[in-house]
């Protein structure tokens, strides 16, 4: 088979989760992360499978062929990640390979799957990190609305909380998604995806006050087709800054446990199926593929029902 050059094929493969499979611009940037570090690898390991090795510059000169890989190539690819990396960052490096020499299967350009005999590190299944309701409340309540910033805060974790939406989704959000008449946002989630999720009324007051204080203090209508969350520039909120605001925020409150945005998301699921809620509704509301995504977060209410259990009833 005539050798084929990684650069290229690497190209066309995140090309085609960009375009096909709608990953977005992040996720698709850490496939090819992934993807060129290996083949970086590679190149300079390739006496592993019996070819020429210290190639250091072969990547780059698209001199190294994707035929020539083989599991054990990839094992030593995995010993040497072991040195620096992670269990979960190891796994989602194998992940991507795995991907990524499936597609090159499916297209013809190679026979076999050489990562697919290639086990996954064990990793310890972590509970999501999710906040009591009492705690919940305090964070919120914590929040000062006396200024503009304030307000916008309070806004943003009053719907991160209420909506249980992926602190990129809120960070999408323009004016207009917003339906203070029918309490739902419209949300764009991974691959682009649309849902329609609820809100409640606590975070549409806050979100209302916050415009309409944003437009006092412009002196005019803001734009609404534009971002609902800005920035002191007036530029669109980045999630990283969101997620750095709330750990202020929880920092000052005085919450013993690391919050973040997710932390929010986890703790909408875990108090809707508390409280009765159907997994498969909480799973649309996540918008989470697989329900499966969804059922670790009732591994925190058997937790709980478990505590209770042991705590309350005289035969146990």
């Amino acid at each position: 088979m005539i050798s084929s050059p990684f650069k290229k094929l690497i190209g066309s493969f995140i090309e085609f989760l960009s375009l096909e499979k709608g990953y977005s611009e992040n996720t698709s940037r850490a496939y090819l992360h992934d993807l060129e570090e290996f083949a970086s690898f590679f190149a300079q390991n390739r006496s592993l499978t019996g070819g020429k090795s210290g190639y250091t510059d072969s990547y780059k000169e698209n001199q190294v062929g994707v035929d020539e890989v083989s599991p054990l190539i990839i094992r030593g690819y995995l010993g040497f990640l072991h040195k620096k990396n992670k269990k979960v960052t190891i796994a989602r490096k194998l992940s991507s390979l795995r991907s990524f020499f499936r597609y090159l299967v499916k297209h013809g350009v190679i026979t076999d799957n050489p990562a697919d005999l290639i086990l996954s590190p064990k990793q310890i299944k972590a509970i999501p990190v999710c906040l009591t309701v009492d705690d919940t409340f305090s964070l919120l309540n914590f929040i000062k609305t006396d200024t503009l910033a304030g307000l916008r805060n309070c806004a943003i974790f009053e719907s991160l909380y209420s909506s249980g939406i992926r602190v990129s989704e809120l960070a999408g959000l323009n004016l207009t998604d917003v339906d203070f008449t029918s309490c739902v946002i419209r949300v764009f989630g991974k691959g682009n995806k649309e849902r329609i999720v609820p809100i409640g009324k606590n975070a549409l007051d806050a979100i209302k006050a916050y415009r309409n204080s944003l437009c006092l203090e412009a002196g005019t209508q803001t734009d609404e087709n534009g971002p609902l969350f800005l920035n002191k520039n007036n530029g669109r909120l980045t999630a990283r800054s969101i997620a750095r605001i709330l750990a202020g925020i929880a920092k000052e409150c005085g919450l013993l446990i690391p919050v973040s945005p997710h932390a929010l998301r986890h703790s909408f699921a875990t108090h809707m199926l508390d409280a009765g809620a159907d997994l498969r509704v909480v799973q649309e509301l996540l918008g989470h593929k697989n329900l499966s995504t969804t059922q670790k977060y009732t591994h925190v209410s058997i937790d709980r029902l478990m505590e209770t259990y042991d705590k309350a009833h005289p035969r146990r």
